[in-house]
């Protein structure tokens, strides 16, 4: 068998996939979990044993998401997180660990964890922890996906605050009621023409509109 550590660094991660890695000191744990997500299709997976491995695959590449065993012999998970935090500030990490208590518990939600798994946990569990870390993040998103998003919500913000409808704002902008549906939904950018057209609905400038998104 494989060192875990050795199966995974230089694997890329694909448009839309989650950069997740795992520390754990347990080899066969580590592959467990590579195999039962990789067949998601949604995770870029790289599994490590040690913390130092841990730290320099992050300077290859930062995750999106770590998955951090508490309990690891020598290894103190609180150190490896406490330096993951201070390296990486907003970095999400969840916490696996076979010896969960509440004592623990409050600790590490002290120091901003996302959430905190206790083993034996099923992968049902995990799924949906990693799901939550994804939607409270925003993560598996191109950059056009995030830019589409933030910025109809934002727009649709905007004609909220003036008690507009979508009729109201389609008359101030000439634009139809669908694109400007279609944009507040994120579902389509608005085109040059049609983003100043906004702006100028609303007496701001492009680059107010996106500095408000800060994208």
């Amino acid at each position: 068998m494989k060192n875990p550590s050795e199966q995974s660094p230089e694997s890329p991660t694909l448009a839309g996939q989650v950069d997740l890695a795992i520390l754990d000191d347990d080899p066969d744990f580590c592959t467990y979990l590579d195999d039962a997500l990789k067949d998601d299709g949604l995770y870029s997976i790289r599994t490590f044993v040690h913390p130092e491995e841990l730290f320099a695959g992050c300077e290859q590449r930062l995750p999106d998401i770590v998955l951090l065993d508490m309990k690891m012999g020598e290894f103190k998970g609180d150190k490896v997180l406490e330096q993951l935090q201070t390296a990486y500030p907003g970095l999400c990490v969840i916490i696996i660990t076979g010896y969960p208590s509440l004592e623990d518990m409050r600790a590490t939600f002290k120091m901003k964890v996302f959430d905190y798994i206790s083993k034996p946990f099923s992968l049902a569990q995990l799924r949906q922890t990693l799901h939550n870390a994804i939607e409270k993040f925003g993560l598996g998103r191109t950059a056009q996906d995030r830019l589409r998003e933030r910025l109809g919500h934002h727009i649709k913000m905007l004609r909220v605050e003036r008690d507009w409808s979508l009729k109201d704002l389609a008359a101030a902008t000439k634009l139809s009621i669908s694109q400007i549906s279609s944009i507040e939904r994120g579902a389509n950018l608005p085109s040059i023409e049609s983003l100043l057209a906004i702006c100028r609905a609303f007496d701001k400038r492009p680059s107010e509109v996106l500095a408000a998104i800060e994208f």
